[in-house]
């Protein structure tokens, strides 16, 4: 009967059971080859962005290796040992040069990054920098000051790519605001760092520069999504970093490599210029955050980014300076802390150390108040990942279409590639036993 059926079918198209198979084979065979096609044209272009890294790198050894033949002693383990606050002294008063600092930090950034493979891209640029901070007139805070930059955060003429393939074509047109900032406060960005592929993970590798380790123990993760950050500056190749963080992206890199990082309320900083795997992210908004050695140099450098020109360049910041006074205040404090929130499993480290930080707040004068977050279920599903991933995942998927996934983002590209109706069948059957996962599964659906 299905045979009939069949060949009444083929026969309306003037087609014999044979030669059907013989199309269809070749549409196969054609599918199979337009695949193998497509995966060639990304790993060519991985190949070059490889060839592409390879030969910065080459660029900052050249560099180095040129400032040594005109000033063989340079100081380097002097540098490289002084806090920024210090530095900046230095640097102010003239006992140090611009140049012995810059040249200094690329060699050890090159040093850092052949150990634990964090840098992606040096910035040439920095050179002409170099230059223009010696003509400013007015000194900003951070005259002279080497830093570095999360791969997104864009970098006129250097490319921007979240760790897709996809993006590898689109160079920035212009910087960033956070990088015209430092610039007019005297700072010298001088090398992008690695980032996991969609910047989503909580670890730090891609496949297009592959995996960074982190340097104080090569067989753990450096953390992410500012996973080179935190491994360039721990390693002492940087002396300030900047990366962005939604749930953790400078925290967790700057607690995993035993540094200091900030995230500071959102539109705090500007963001204008950053380049995004997910477009439209309103209800989770990312920020820029500074990472270092202490935390006075965490203050130092939001007391530069606080200023006139950032206000200017993005009106949508609040025009609210860093205020010193509130900063150097000896006034005791009421703050809140909590062991437990309920959600997350703290390990016993991770509780010890909330107990050791209340207890010297305590020494210190301060009020403690222990607390639990109220409705942190609702939250972290509905209020963060459905706000996330509002669209079903559909924008971020989109991203990988014509990309091979890193193998640490595999499960949750899986999870994220489900049909919304799967997701939806899967929540109701996991609800009485994992509810938890059901709930997460309901909100990947996203709001319709």
């Amino acid at each position: 009967m299905i045979q009939e059926k069949l060949g009444e079918i083929l026969a309306k198209d003037g087609l014999t059971p044979q030669v059907a198979l013989v199309v269809a084979c070749g549409s196969a065979v054609a599918g199979v080859l337009w695949k193998w096609v497509q995966r060639r044209g990304i790993q060519r272009k991985m190949g070059e962005a490889r060839q592409w890294r390879d030969e910065s790198l080459e660029q900052m050894a050249k560099a180095v290796w040129k400032f040594k033949q005109k000033i063989p002693e340079s100081q380097s383990e002097f540098i490289l040992s002084l806090p920024l606050v210090e530095l900046v002294e230095k640097l102010r008063d003239e006992s140090l040069s611009p140049e012995r600092v810059l040249y200094t930090y690329i060699k050890r950034a090159l040093q850092v990054t052949q150990d634990v493979n964090c840098v992606t891209d040096f910035i040439r640029g920095c050179e002409e920098q170099l230059l223009e901070v010696k003509k400013q007139k007015e000194k900003g805070l951070l005259f002279g000051v080497p830093v570095s930059i999360k791969d997104h955060i864009g970098c006129k003429g250097h490319i921007s790519t979240c760790g897709f393939v996809q993006c590898l074509d689109q160079v920035e047109k212009d910087d960033s605001v956070i990088v015209k900032v430092l610039k007019k406060q005297g700072a010298i960005p001088f090398v992008k760092t690695n980032i996991p592929q969609s910047m989503i993970n909580y670890d730090c590798s891609n496949l297009i520069f592959g995996p960074t380790v982190n340097p104080l123990n090569h067989k753990k993760s450096p953390g992410g999504s500012s996973g080179g950050e935190g491994a360039l500056i721990a390693g002492g190749g940087s002396i300030l970093g900047f990366g962005t963080d939604v749930a953790g992206s400078v925290r967790l890199p700057s607690s995993f490599c035993g540094i200091c990082g900030l995230k500071p309320t959102a539109s705090r900083l500007s963001v204008v210029g950053l380049a995004s795997p997910i477009a439209g992210m309103k209800s989770v908004s990312a920020t820029v955050g500074p990472m270092a050695r202490d935390v006075d140099s965490l203050a130092l450098c939001m007391k530069a980014l606080l200023c006139d020109e950032l206000f200017c360049l993005d009106p949508s910041v609040p025009p609210v300076p860093f205020r010193e006074e509130i900063y150097t205040s000896s006034k005791p404090l009421r703050i809140g802390y909590y062991e437990d929130d309920g959600y997350f499993q703290p390990s016993p480290s991770m509780k010890r150390a909330v107990r050791e930080t209340k207890n010297l707040l305590q020494e210190a004068g301060h009020t403690l108040i222990p607390f639990v977050p109220p409705r942190l279920n609702y939250v972290i599903d509905e209020l963060f990942t459905r706000g996330l991933f509002s669209d079903g995942a559909a924008n971020l998927l989109d991203k990988f279409k014509g990309d091979l996934v890193d193998p640490n983002m595999k499960s949750q590209f899986n999870c994220y590639s489900l049909p919304i109706f799967l997701k939806r069948i899967l929540a109701f059957i996991l609800k009485p036993v994992y509810p938890r996962i059901a709930r997460d599964l309901n909100a990947l659906c996203g709001v319709g």
